[in-house]
């Protein structure tokens, strides 16, 4: 219990004392996971909802692969994102790899399933009968659209905060195409992964802690929003 204690302890020193390098740590932890929850949420929510109100030939499979997307292995796509950042991989001219955007990508991967599974679940789940009568009142098209995603506002907010908690909480992948590179690409996940590996227990348990509260206090927001929307 002695090394969560003293991790509890260091993680309010960094904290109140503004340490500089976690600070830069945490900012770039929340630009990542944050534009990456952001993109996957412009790509899942439209995506999952076309999918949940359509019905096309091939539709269980395009759910199927959403739902394989939703548990991609993290060190899958980080292999997948450095390939194709790499020198000689198609984008390599890019010079994207090692960079804050290809972690940006990398998370994306992830996050957007994710979302677009949750998304397709929250749709379906309405009862049929709102539409039909959304559509006997004269709404447009878009006027059902707009009121469907209303309807299933609560299961929308539970896609981005699994989508957020996938995002932030990645290891691997930011590792693989981030290069884990001090002031440039280090996060709080991998650098705790450092600090283990140096065997400085005390500063990964603080920045662990620091992590979780980071991640409540974001999801604890949005928490707030969905029950509101009860």
């Amino acid at each position: 219990m002695g090394v969560y204690w003293q991790g509890l302890i260091e993680a309010m020193r960094l904290l109140l004392t503004g340490n500089s390098e976690v600070m830069e740590i945490v900012y770039r932890t929340l630009h990542v996971s944050g534009t990456a929850t952001l993109i996957g949420m412009l790509i899942g929510i439209p995506l999952g909802t076309i999918i949940a109100l359509s019905s096309f030939p091939g539709r269980r499979l395009i759910v199927s692969l959403v739902n394989l997307g939703m548990g991609l292995p993290p060190v899958v796509v980080g292999l997948f994102v450095s390939l194709t950042l790499s020198r000689y991989g198609p984008l390599g001219l890019l010079g994207l790899l090692y960079t804050p955007t290809a972690m940006i990508t990398a998370q994306v991967i992830i996050a957007a399933p994710i979302i677009t599974g949750f998304t397709i679940a929250a749709i379906q789940s309405l009862n049929p009968k709102i539409r039909m009568q959304i559509l006997a009142l004269g709404a447009s098209n878009l006027q059902l659209l707009w009121l469907l995603l209303r309807e299933a506002k609560l299961g929308l907010l539970t896609a981005i905060i699994a989508g957020f908690g996938g995002a932030i909480s990645e290891v691997g992948a930011s590792m693989m195409v981030g290069g884990n590179l001090k002031g440039s690409t280090m996060v709080l996940t991998t650098s705790t992964v450092l600090s283990v590996n140096k065997g400085e227990y005390e500063f990964a348990t603080a920045l662990s802690i620091i992590l979780l509260g980071l991640t409540f206090f974001i999801t604890a927001a949005i928490t707030i929003g969905q029950q509101r929307g009860r």
